[in-house]
């Protein structure tokens, strides 16, 4: 199992999971309304031949959650300080949803920290027309990934929504631990998400308000692709193909949460990338 930890930075406190202290680094970084722990399988997996790290992004998990302070440059400041304190000049970055637009803007802006990138269905990949913004209590209503956010009377009355959730459907020992690292009972006795509402409402504006594929990268970089994820067409995967110049493209069973459905699959198309 990893061992918890934390970064005290002067903004924020940053929990982080650690597995093994091997040569060679990868940082994991999870999506919107997700935790650390959704990388438990990967982890152990790689864990013998590699340094790995995956932290509770700011406003997720046991991390801080300010009021706002979401931006894109925020949480690289937050990455590089984590990669600081553990010595690491660079690593390879395997990256989830909304943390894949995240990656692709690191690599922009520091490219010497990244040593590959390893894009797992990421979205919003281009800057999104204001307009947009109109959308957003719709799209806080239906995207499944925001609906086991609560309030819910009882822990049972959670646990009963998160089975309906395409990320914990098969409810597995691996889905069961990602469930219950992001739940909480809160001051009212209510239980909810450990992920707040102002988290979610400032991603969903900086997701909006950034581009994230504006110039070519070298870095090598892999995009993987779930059969029932949410990238599924040629034009989806246009930009990408475009302007990551070093690009394989993977596609592996499972759907948006593929190392949560189909963790076996979702591993070994990891490990064979960074064994390159």
């Amino acid at each position: 199992m990893p061992i918890r930890h934390s970064l005290l930075k002067s903004d924020i406190q940053l929990s982080y999971l650690e597995w093994n202290q091997a040569k060679e680094p990868v940082l994991l970084l999870h999506g919107m309304a997700d935790n650390a722990t959704v990388w438990l399988s990967l982890g152990e997996y790689i864990a013998p031949n590699y340094h790995v790290v995956a932290p509770d992004m700011r406003g997720h998990g046991d991390s801080s959650k300010p009021e706002n302070d979401y931006r894109f440059t925020d949480v690289i400041e937050d990455m590089e300080a984590l990669m600081d304190q553990l010595k690491w000049s660079s690593a390879h970055i395997v990256a989830h949803s909304w943390s894949g637009k995240l990656a692709t803007i690191w690599a922009k802006q520091n490219p010497q920290r990244l040593r590959s990138i390893i894009l797992v269905d990421p979205i919003f990949i281009w800057k999104i027309p204001s307009i947009f913004k109109l959308t957003f209590p719709l799209l806080y209503r239906i995207l499944p990934f925001l609906q086991g956010m609560g309030p819910f009377s009882s822990y049972e009355i959670a646990e009963a929504k998160a089975k309906q959730m395409s990320q914990y459907k098969d409810w597995t020992q691996l889905q069961q631990q990602a469930f219950q690292a992001g739940i909480e009972q809160k001051s009212d006795g209510t239980w909810g998400s450990k992920f707040t509402y102002s988290a979610r409402d400032r991603i969903f504006e900086e997701v909006m308000r950034v581009p994230g594929l504006t110039a070519p990268i070298e870095i090598p970089s892999l995009f993987i692709q779930p059969e029932k994820g949410v990238n599924r067409q040629e034009w989806q995967l246009k930009p990408y193909k475009t302007y990551l110049k070093n690009l394989q493209v993977q596609q592996v069973p499972g759907n948006h949460w593929a190392f949560l459905t189909k963790p076996d699959e979702f591993n070994q198309t990891v490990q064979a990338f960074l064994n390159k």
